[in-house]
Formats: C-alpha cells, structure tokens, sequence
C-alpha cells in the first residue's frame, strides 16, 4: 500500500492546472448508457473513481475509447443489467446506474454501494423517487432490484416528486431516470450543486429537455430517445479549493487555472476571511499569502452554501491560524475522523457531536498519520505541507480517488513530496 512522505514547510508558488471534477464526471459517464448513441466527453481526470466506473461500464458492455483526458462512450449494446459488488462496493456513486438503466432498459440489479466511510447516506430517495415514477424494487441479497414490466409499454412514467432531503446522487439519479420516463416529472429540493448543472447540460445537449438546473424545483420532459453529444466535464471546485489553502497555509502564491471562480463563492468569501488576498479573472483565481492567519467559523450546507468536502481542509487551516473556531457538520455524521490524526500532529481540537472546536495558532509536526476518506486525507496533506518536519500519511488510495496528480503537481509548485509502496 502506497505512502506519502511530506517535508513541511515549504513555500508554494506559481501555477497549478485544475482538473475536470469527480463529482461531475462520473454522472456524466454513466449517462452515456441512456443512449445508443457516442457520448464524447473532454476533461475527464485521471482518477481511481474514474476507472472503477469505465470498469462497471464496460462490464455492462458499453465501448470505451480514450486519449489524456478525452473519452468516448457508446452504449450501443448493453449486455448485462447487473452492477455487482465487486464493482461497486469502493463507490457509492455506482448506484447511479439505477435510473439511466431502469429508464432505458425497463430493468436493473445494483448492488448497494460502498464508498469512504463518513457516515449513513441512504438510498432510500433514489428508491422512492423510482417507485413514484412506477418502478417496482426489491431489495434481494444485498442488491436493489427494480423493474418496469408492470407498467404501459414497460416504461417509467413521469411523477411529481418532492425529496425529503437535499441529495445530490439522488437528484442526479431521478434526472437521468424521467428524461427516457413518459410524460413530466417534476423534482422538488432539487440539489443545486455545479455538478448537477453540469449533468444536466450534458442531457440537454444529448436531446433531454430539463428546466430548472441550479433551482430547487427541475422539471424533465420525457422523450423516446436520447442522441449522442460533445460535453466538457466543468473544473474541480474541490480540488481549486485544497490547492488554495495550501498557498494560504504555506504563506504562498499560487495561480490556480481553469476556474469558474462564481462556482466556488462560498470558498473564497471564507477564505478572503481568514485574511489571504484573492484575485479573480476570467478563468484564473490567484492566491497571496503572508502566512499570518485568522480563524474562521464554518458550517456545512449544500450549496450555494459552505460544501461538506471543504470542511477537512478548512480545520487544517484553522488549526494553525489565530483565534478559536467553531466547525460545524451538517451533511454528514461521521466526518471528523481527520481530527484524531491532526491531533497528532499538534493540533488543538475538541469535538462535541456535530461541532468541532479549533484553539488555533499551533505549531504543526511530523508525524505518522493515517488517512481514513478522501477529504480527510486531503487535510492531512495540507497540515504536513506547513508542519514542522517529515509527516508518513498511510493509506493514500483514497486521494487516488480524488486528486489527480496530486504529489506531481503539488512538486512543481515547490512542494517536496515523495509516493513509496
């Protein structure tokens, strides 16, 4: 199993190309089985999530074709119905499969996911949302087994749907599911999230006639057949954001490129509020740092609000910056498990239930730390790259689901970071 060995205190300069985002891509992929027809799609990173699903897909028969980061899909003859464990237990979004096949195909058996281990996200909407729209599901062996055959001409039929929660897989899911469904379907709490946009898009370009994208309320008018499409997967907002404190946290200048920067407010604006100078353009957002930090309070809300995926990075931050603050998690109920391994590198933070507590000012160590999901180690890299010292960060497989070309690029901007096995 591969380590990062991270020499801190470094200071992090020049330029730093964004990626094409996981959270965009791998919906994007997986829509291509709503269609017979070649998807082709440009950006797309270079990321374990990535392959575990062109594996998944290709399991199921679609062609896949691939040159750097352009691929094209064509799901022209589907083979198999069955997105099995093995394939899915890494990634909870594989349960995406569910609508696009159940849609297309009147047919489906998709094993429950798995994916980094940061607390209980059900199904249970994806599910409910399907049998509104006329789906028949079981639940069989640990697979959900849905069908259609029970309805006219075997197919979905479109539903008013409201989600008892904001999801983003979810929405993505029912969106996929009603563009092949009969008649309208309506998604209410819709999540509002720039991937979910992105998605969208992509299906209106492949002939799917969505409105609403970016509300809460998405309206879908079925059609008996998708066509095949050009799409470029939109920048990591993420990945923007973890590189952004890293020039913040290592007193650094960093140009991060290829970014939308009115996609990522909610980051800056905190990020402006710890004291560091952001300067945006047109597709360039810069970062200057003297190293002197305030600490800042957040709390987790689905977007346009503070993203749950920045909230690691953010308490690395604060651990070392001037002042007490207060973090608050609202998605997820088990996403502190990065505060046990900064603790070992010094920091001071007490957690009660959903809130996290950070005595900032800290001097950060080296130390051997384990990573435990993909956001969590993303906090560790960015603690070690300004502690004091040599860190060891154990079990990195989950940054390859993540980040691509993180040691490299993080190394050309004067990191020194080392991958062994």
């Amino acid at each position: 199993m591969d380590k990062l060995i991270i020499n801190g205190q470094k200071k992090l300069n020049g330029d730093v190309y964004i990626s094409g985002a996981k959270n965009a891509a791998l919906p994007i992929l997986i829509a291509s089985l709503l269609s017979k027809e070649e998807l082709k799609l440009k950006n797309v990173p270079n990321l374990f999530d990535i392959k575990t699903t062109e594996k998944l897909l290709f399991a199921m028969g679609v062609e896949i074709s691939k040159t750097d980061s352009s691929m094209t899909l064509i799901a022209r003859d589907i083979k198999d119905l069955h997105a099995t464990y093995d394939l899915v237990k890494t990634m909870r979004a594989s349960i995406l499969v569910l609508g696009p096949l159940l849609a297309r195909f009147g047919s489906a058996r998709v094993s429950l996911p798995g994916g980094c281990a940061i607390g209980s996200r059900p199904v249970d909407i994806h599910i409910k949302g399907l049998e509104a729209m006329g789906a028949s599901i079981k639940i069989e062996n640990g697979d959900i087994v849905a069908s259609t055959s029970g309805l006219p001409e075997g197919k979905l039929v479109g539903a008013e749907i409201s989600m008892s929660q904001v999801t983003v897989t979810g929405t993505e899911n029912l969106m996929m599911a009603a563009c092949l469904a009969k008649g309208k379907t309506k998604l209410k709490n819709s999540a509002k999230e720039p991937e979910v946009v992105d998605l969208g898009n992509c299906l209106i370009k492949m002939g799917a006639i969505i409105k609403g994208l970016g509300t809460d309320i998405i309206t879908i008018e079925g059609v008996e057949e998708l066509n095949g499409a050009e799409h470029s997967i939109i920048f990591d907002r993420i990945e923007a954001g973890t590189y952004m404190i890293a020039a913040a946290m290592t007193a650094g200048e960093l140009r991060c490129i290829g970014i939308e920067s009115g996609k990522m407010t909610s980051i800056i604006n905190k990020l402006r509020e710890t004291g560091v100078e952001i300067i945006e353009s047109d597709n360039t957002v810069t970062v200057k740092s003297n190293g002197i930090l305030k600490a800042v309070s957040i709390e987790t809300s689905p977007f346009p609000g503070f993203p749950t995926d920045m909230q690691a990075q953010f308490m690395a931050l604060n651990t070392i910056a001037e002042g007490v603050s207060e973090i608050k998690e609202t998605i997820f109920e088990n996403r502190f498990m990065h505060v046990q391994e900064l603790i070992r590198m010094g920091a001071d933070i007490e957690v009660n239930q959903n809130t996290a507590v950070v005595s900032g000012g800290k001097m950060l160590e080296g130390a051997s730390v384990m990573a435990t999901d993909l956001r969590a180690s993303a906090s560790l890299v960015l603690a070690a790259l300004s502690a004091k010292g040599t860190t060891v960060i154990d079990r990195i497989y989950h940054l390859d689901r993540g980040y691509e070309d993180l040691e490299k690029k993080f190394n050309q901007i004067g990191a020194q970071i080392e991958r062994v096995n």
